[in-house]
């Protein structure tokens, strides 16, 4: 079971519905979503949705994440664009490696931020403040970022979520960032934590060290007054995976 799979729930976990019988005029569309999403529906669980007229906005957990490549997100945004009048629709999907940011996703493609909040019965509760915080930072502010890597990881041992950040500005301070999100599996409750990094080999070395076990502390983000960047300098290269020592 994932870091952001439901827990083992009380009652039956509810499934998506997509609503688009009667959109079938545009066929291609039709099948590309259903390639790209609708094949697995019965194993999309919807941990938040929001239905503003012809919008439609999901965040998902995709049950059928974990028989694929390792490592790879296990969550799903969704945007819907309906057109009753002429019979189709058209569609944005992503998947991400935390349900915040697939909330920050869906936010910046016009989904009020009160009205995609997840569902509290379908998913762990935060294990403290520091983890509410960051969730909430990361859905509204997801649009100064970059992903640059991610991984996730299914073990029972130590089930964790590792993903590496770019700042869009140059300026930022910790231009690069490692979001991490582990799970006590005792009281089925994650723990997500920030650390900022001057380059992105030292995030990437950092995801590798805790996939792992290696890694030390998360080095601290420096606070806005530190950062002393010249305007002119180069920009950061596009961040590459490390290698996996396993």
């Amino acid at each position: 079971m994932s870091p952001t799979e439901p827990a083992p729930v009380r009652k039956s976990i509810p499934q998506v519905d997509f609503d688009l019988d009667d959109l079938d005029a545009d066929e291609e569309r039709y099948l590309d979503f259903y390639r790209k999403v609708g094949v697995h529906e019965d194993m999309l669980v919807p941990l938040a949705e929001h239905h503003d007229g012809p919008h439609s906005y999901y965040v998902l957990f995709d049950r059928t994440a974990t028989l694929g490549h390792p490592g790879m997100p296990q969550v799903l945004a969704v945007h819907l664009q309906r057109d009753h009048e002429k019979r189709t629709f058209s569609f944005e999907k992503a998947p991400l490696p935390l349900p915040a940011m697939a909330q920050s996703w869906l936010i910046h493609r016009g989904c009020p931020q009160d009205a995609i909040g997840l569902a509290p019965e379908l998913g762990p509760p935060p294990a403290d403040e520091a983890t509410r915080a960051l969730e909430r930072r990361l859905a509204g502010d997801g649009d100064h970022y970059a992903m640059g890597y991610s991984y996730t990881s299914d073990d029972p041992d130590d089930m964790v979520v590792v993903v590496a950040l770019r700042a869009l500005n140059e300026r930022a301070p910790s231009p690069f960032r490692v979001v991490v999100e582990e799970v006590d599996t005792d009281t089925w409750t994650p723990t997500l934590r920030e650390g900022g990094f001057d380059t992105i080999d030292e995030a990437l070395q950092w995801c590798d060290d805790r996939l792992t076990g290696e890694a030390g502390p998360l080095p601290p983000v420096r606070p806005a007054a530190a950062a002393s960047r010249p305007s002119g300098g180069a920009k950061a290269p596009a961040p590459r995976p490390p290698r996996r020592s396993r």
